[in-house]
Parts: C-alpha cells; sequence; structure tokens
C-alpha cells in the first residue's frame, strides 16, 4: 500500500492540470470571440467578419485590392417593365359578296397589297346578264314615258278646247307619273345589277400583308362562306398591347395628364435584343378587377417589319427621366444597418458609409443621401473589407492606376473578377 499511494497522488494532481490547461484554453477562446464580434462593423459580411480577431489584426494591415467608381449625377431613367403582344392595327378576313365560281387568284401568299388592288375574280357572266335585262327594261318604260307624256300634251290642248272631258285628263297625268316612278325604279335595279357585276372582282379593302389562301382557283363559293378567301393584317403601323399593375399605372397617367408622350422599346422574347421604339399610344378605360391591371397600347412604325400579330414581347415604357446622385448598383451593399457602400478616402482607407438609395436604372442606382459627388466607392473587392482597412486600387471608373502591393511582401496583388487574396473569397453583393 505505501508504494501505490504516490502513485494515485500523481495521477489526480495531473487531472488537475489537464483541467486547468482546458479552462485557460476555453477563457482565451471565449476572450477572442468575445473581442472580435465587438471589433466587427455592423452589417459587414464575408470573410473579415467571420474571421473574428484573424481579421481584426491580419486583415487590418493588410491592403486590399479594390476596383473603384466615383459617385456623379447622371440622367436616370424611371422605365416600366411589362410583357405584351403585338396585335395588328386591322385585321379583314376577305369575303365574297356574290356566289359563283372562282376563276382567278391574282395574289400570291404573304405578299405585302395596297388598298385597292385586285385579289381575285369571280364568274361575271351570270350578273352581267342581269344588268343587261335591268338596262332592257328600263329603256322600255322610258320609251312609255316619252310616248304618254306626248299623250298628255294633246290632252291639255284637247280639254282647252273643250273637246275632252277634265277625266280623261287627269287619268293621263296620272299614267305620266306612274311611268316617272317606275323610271325611278328601273334606274335603281340598273345599278343594283351594276353593283352585283362589280362584287365579281373582289379587291383588297386595306393596305397590308396576306395570309395563307383559304380556297382554290376553280372553287364555287358563296356568300355565306365564313373562312373567306384570304387575311389581310395591317402591319405597318403595328400596335402592342400590355398591362401594368395599377399601382405602376398611376405614374402614367399622370404624364399622360400633362401631355407628355410617352416612348416604349420591345425587346426579344429573352429579353436581350432590341426589336423597335414607338410611343404609348391609348390606355384603356378601365381596370381589370380580377388581375388589377391596367391594358395600354403603344405604336411601332414596324418599317422593318420585324414585328408580327400575336408576337410575344418584352415592353419596357419609359415613364419620366430625372437627374440624380448615382453609383453602380455593384457598390450598394445590404445589412443589418439598411444599405451601405464601402468609400475610400484619399489616404486609400475604406470607411463604411450608410446611404438611401433610390431608384435603379440598368447598372446605376440613384442615391439619395449619404454621398456627395466625386466620393469613391468599391465595387469590386467588398468581400474582405472592414473599417479601417487599407485598399491598393485597381481600377477608378474603370481606368486602370498602378498598384503597389502593401500585403505580402513579393507576391503581386491581383483581381480576377472580384478581390483576391490569401481568402480567395467571391466579391459580395453581386
Amino acid at each position: 500500500m505505501s508504494f501505490q499511494e504516490p502513485t494515485s497522488a500523481g495521477k489526480r494532481r495531473g487531472r488537475l492540470w489537464s483541467w486547468l490547461i482546458v479552462l485557460a484554453i476555453s477563457a482565451g477562446a471565449a476572450y477572442w470571440y468575445l473581442t472580435a464580434r465587438d471589433a466587427t462593423p455592423p452589417g459587414a459580411t464575408g470573410p473579415a467578419a467571420m474571421s473574428g480577431g484573424f481579421g481584426a489584426a491580419g486583415f487590418r494591415s493588410m491592403a486590399v485590392p479594390v476596383r473603384l467608381a466615383t459617385a456623379q449625377e447622371r440622367t436616370l431613367q424611371h422605365t416600366l417593365r411589362a410583357i405584351g403582344t403585338v396585335t395588328a392595327f386591322n385585321t379583314v378576313v376577305v369575303r365574297s359578296r356574290v356566289g359563283g365560281e372562282l376563276l382567278q387568284l391574282h395574289f400570291e401568299e404573304g405578299q405585302s397589297v395596297q388598298a385597292g388592288d385586285l385579289l381575285a375574280q369571280i364568274d361575271p357572266r351570270e350578273y352581267q346578264v342581269a344588268l343587261d335585262q335591268a338596262r332592257g327594261q328600263q329603256q322600255q318604260n322610258a320609251a312609255q314615258l316619252q310616248s304618254a307624256r306626248a299623250d298628255l300634251e294633246r290632252y291639255r290642248l284637247l280639254f282647252r278646247q273643250n273637246s275632252i272631258a277634265r277625266q280623261q285628263l287627269d287619268q293621263q297625268e296620272a299614267l305620266v307619273k306612274q311611268l316617272e316612278g317606275a323610271r325611278v325604279s328601273d334606274q335603281a335595279a340598273v345599278d343594283s345589277a351594276g353593283l352585283q357585276l362589280s362584287y365579281t372582282r373582289i379587291t383588297a379593302p386595306i393596305s397590308g400583308r396576306l395570309g395563307l389562301r383559304k380556297v382554290d382557283q376553280g372553287n364555287i363559293i358563296t356568300a355565306s362562306d365564313t373562312e373567306g378567301i384570304v387575311t389581310i393584317t395591317q402591319t405597318q403601323p403595328i400596335s402592342v398591347e400590355f398591362t401594368l399593375p395599377q399601382a405602376e399605372a398611376a405614374e402614367v397617367l399622370e404624364q399622360l395628364r400633362q401631355g407628355q408622350t410617352l416612348q416604349a422599346v420591345l425587346y426579344d422574347q429573352n429579353d436581350t435584343q432590341e426589336l423597335a421604339r414607338g410611343e404609348l399610344m391609348s390606355v384603356d378605360n378601365l381596370i381589370d378587377v380580377s388581375t388589377g391591371t391596367l391594358r395600354l397600347k403603344a405604336r411601332f412604325d414596324n418599317e422593318e417589319e420585324r414585328l408580327f400579330p400575336n408576337q410575344f414581347v418584352n415592353v419596357r415604357l419609359l415613364v419620366s427621366s430625372q437627374q440624380n446622385l448615382a453609383v453602380p448598383a455593384a457598390a450598394v451593399q445590404v445589412g443589418s444597418i439598411g444599405s451601405f457602400v464601402y468609400v475610400v478616402d484619399e489616404n486609400n482607407t475604406v470607411r463604411i458609409q450608410r446611404v438611401t438609395a433610390g431608384r435603379v436604372d440598368g447598372s446605376w442606382v440613384a442615391v439619395l443621401d449619404g454621398l456627395k459627388a466625386g466620393d469613391r466607392v468599391v465595387v469590386e473587392g467588398t468581400d474582405r473589407l472592414r473599417e479601417g482597412n487599407q485598399v491598393d486600387v485597381v481600377t477608378v471608373d474603370g481606368e486602370e492606376v498602378a498598384v503597389t502591393p502593401r500585403g505580402a511582401p513579393g507576391r503581386p496583388a491581383t483581381m480576377s473578377g472580384g478581390a483576391q487574396g490569401s481568402a480567395g473569397a467571391a466579391p459580395a453583393g453581386h
């Protein structure tokens, strides 16, 4: 027993020292975590925030390569986006107004035609016969009228000589008036027959582009055919119909009340290629209660005929333009403090600046408060930045500048997409 007691005491002392070492390490880790968290700026993201004390000590002393842009006054456009459908200004289904054999077609499918161009010819013989018959009846009645008028003049002379009774004269006058009425009816019959004959020549009622024909030469067609012969669509000019939410429609209506002409730009289905430019033409008089949207129509000249009826397009409606202080959208970050940017002073030191962002126009965003013209802001390399960092400026507004690396001696600072360093992280906020 006397030889085992020192061994047990040694084991107890060893366990005590082990616990003391664990407690010391835990206390050091807790202190390191708390101090690193307090040193991290509000809303900061990226490796600097996650690395805690290492970011405060290591990254603060290492210059971070960044790309800068300058806050500047720019004209920003307020643009509304929508999906629209191309619609023809006029669409006409060409139908025959009389029946008969279709003798000839005078058009090619897909051809552009002008109003009045001959499209088809129906057999006119039946209608020519009806016209000749009406004209013969008209001549017959005209001869009877001429004879009745001559008799009337003789009866009037005989009545003045008391040679005939008054009744006989009245009857002759009534006969003349009856034949004069028949003359009017005969002229109407001739005009009607001539009109029916003219309908055998089918002409284009509007200018536009023809579709595919729906009937072939040699067929018997009637006036009751619903499909018609061919369809004409007016494509120059052409219109595009689209809808806007009622909340956005108020801004459009306000501009129209002021007499402004709003420009509309069309892009293809992928929203990459511009197709045409036109102007807003009209607004519907009611809001669709089922969707809460308002229908609008824009007009386009379509001189190159890049727009076809029923084509889906992306519409960008320019509502207004305004001069604002603006920065590239990539410079604006969002964190727990709201929107902020990294501002670089003359000594190439970074500070966090809260801003109030406004409307976005493409790659630029309006800054309503927090910056002034000429301030330099970071657009690439934000992932490793913290308050008070030193930076190496690679470009300013896209122009290359000389870089003097101050972080790792003997290693040049590089930029590839975002800032590259020991962390190798991708830029935040993109």
